[in-house]
């Protein structure tokens, strides 16, 4: 598994800010899960990112985000399983590790 930290520069406040991915990287980078974070900590946890969708598309890697092949308003970089893990059991996501992150 791989688990990736997106940032999404946005002005839109019903969308995420931050959206983690645990990634199978070898089920052809699909996501097993995901978590949304919104501006105000408040997380949204998604068990199957795929549920609604019409198309299966692969989790980028961190390399290509940050080549902002999928856009220059991305920003991404490996975290660990724990930290995944931290925030999907927690259900919010604390100012402090946000700044741990350079404040994004």
């Amino acid at each position: 598994m791989e688990y990736i930290k997106l940032w999404w520069k946005h002005e839109f406040d019903n969308e995420p800010a931050i959206i983690l991915y645990e990634v199978d990287s070898g089920n052809e980078r699909l996501a097993v899960r995901s978590v949304d974070i919104y501006k105000d900590g408040s997380t949204k946890n998604i068990n199957d990112l795929y549920e609604e969708a019409i198309e299966i598309t692969p989790i980028p890697t961190v390399e290509e985000f940050n080549a902002h092949i999928w856009g220059e308003e991305f920003l991404a970089s490996p975290i660990s399983r724990q930290e995944f893990e931290k925030i999907w059991e927690d259900h919010f996501y604390r100012e402090e590790q946000k700044q741990e992150n350079g404040g994004m």
